[in-house]
């Protein structure tokens, strides 16, 4: 299943960026302001797309106000495309969720185990592109760290873009339940990760317990904290490697840092980032459009100044456009440097991205 599909059949049927980490974020932050907002599009390449029809199109993305673009698989033609109308183009990576037949027959033993001892190389939970690696595993974390090295030693990319750098959800989004038949008041064991022999004994190590021996582990605040820190030294870790290429790195993430935290142990206010982009698809948690800018304003204050944040809209919640130019407005009043957008890019969209001027 491709990305976010998963997540799209549910809800139908889941960065202007600073500069590198460090002394330099102030002036860039500087020129945001003098040059406007900063809007970003994630897309999927298609082989078949004509050059001059890409460089028609991200043209007109770039009158808009879009200034980057994340593009999911590497294609050089669109790469180039959108460089040469101004754009900026991003690599979008997955990270943790790697469930390649080759990565999968090749390294079973890398992948994260739930509490009842089924693993993502064999056990997918939820659906079946769902095959979480362990980011534990020093393997693991030097793979990742070589995956992003190939992207960015490109020279027709520009920076690059983490999705899925996190557990699996151990709490669906509140409006995917009853696709599933799962009612999650709680945590259930099946989609709790991880438990692998590498994790239990690094927190038997650190605490002196083994995590399946804790009596209520979604009541362990230790057990819950070990778990953001393996995420967040990973991304640091890439991190570093894009700054030793002296190219941005962002992310896509849960739409909050408490709902990040709760439910796929995501602590992406402390990532060494140059940009977040939370994925505020208000749909998925049944929330009215306004608490897109309760959910910014949240980030925002968390972040404290690190990194900017553009705000992650999922254009097929929003009934029409006069819904999106009010998600638009509350995230920018309430402190999204920009938006980024998931969904159909059509003329009508655009329209309203020209209506949002600093």
């Amino acid at each position: 299943m491709k990305k976010r599909e998963f997540i799209k059949s549910s809800l139908l049927a889941g960065a202007g960026i600073l500069s590198y980490t460090g002394s330099s974020a102030l002036s860039v932050k500087k020129e945001q302001k003098q040059t406007g907002y900063k809007h970003w599009v994630w897309e999927r390449p298609r082989k078949d797309d004509d050059e001059q029809m890409l460089l028609k199109k991200y043209q007109g993305f770039f009158e808009a106000g879009v200034r980057g673009m994340f593009f999911e698989q590497d294609s050089e033609k669109h790469f180039k495309m959108a460089k040469k109308a101004g754009l900026e183009a991003h690599r979008w990576m997955w990270t943790t969720n790697r469930g390649e037949k080759s990565l999968l027959d090749a390294h079973p033993e890398w992948y994260a185990i739930s509490r009842t001892g089924e693993s993502c190389a064999t056990n997918p939970p939820y659906v079946n592109y769902y095959r979480w690696l362990c980011p534990s595993k020093k393997e693991v974390q030097e793979y990742l760290k070589e995956q992003v090295k190939d992207i960015l030693n490109k020279d027709y990319v520009d920076g690059i873009h983490l999705d899925y750098v996190r557990y699996c959800d151990v709490i669906l989004p509140v409006n995917l339940w009853k696709n599933y038949d799962i009612v999650q008041q709680k945590e259930l064991p099946e989609y709790d990760f991880c438990y692998c022999e590498t994790c239990r004994s690094n927190y038997k190590a650190a605490h002196g317990v083994d995590p399946l021996d804790i009596e209520y582990p979604d009541q362990s605040l230790s057990w819950r904290n070990y778990r953001y820190e393996q995420i967040n030294n990973l991304v640091n870790q890439l991190a570093e490697v894009a700054n030793k290429h002296r190219k941005p790195i962002t992310a896509a993430v849960f739409p909050t840092p408490e709902v990040a935290r709760r439910i796929v142990r995501q602590d992406w206010t402390n990532w060494n980032l140059n940009g977040i982009c939370p994925m505020i698809y208000h749909g998925f948690y049944k929330e009215n459009v306004s608490w897109i800018g309760e959910a910014v304003k949240e980030g925002v204050h968390f972040l404290c100044g690190r990194f900017p944040l553009y705000a992650g809209l999922f254009l097929p919640d929003f009934k029409d456009k006069k819904e999106l130019r009010e998600g638009i407005q509350y995230a920018l009043d309430n402190g999204a440097e920009g938006v980024s957008l998931f969904g159909n890019i059509d003329e009508e969209t655009l329209a309203v991205l020209k209506g949002f001027r600093k």
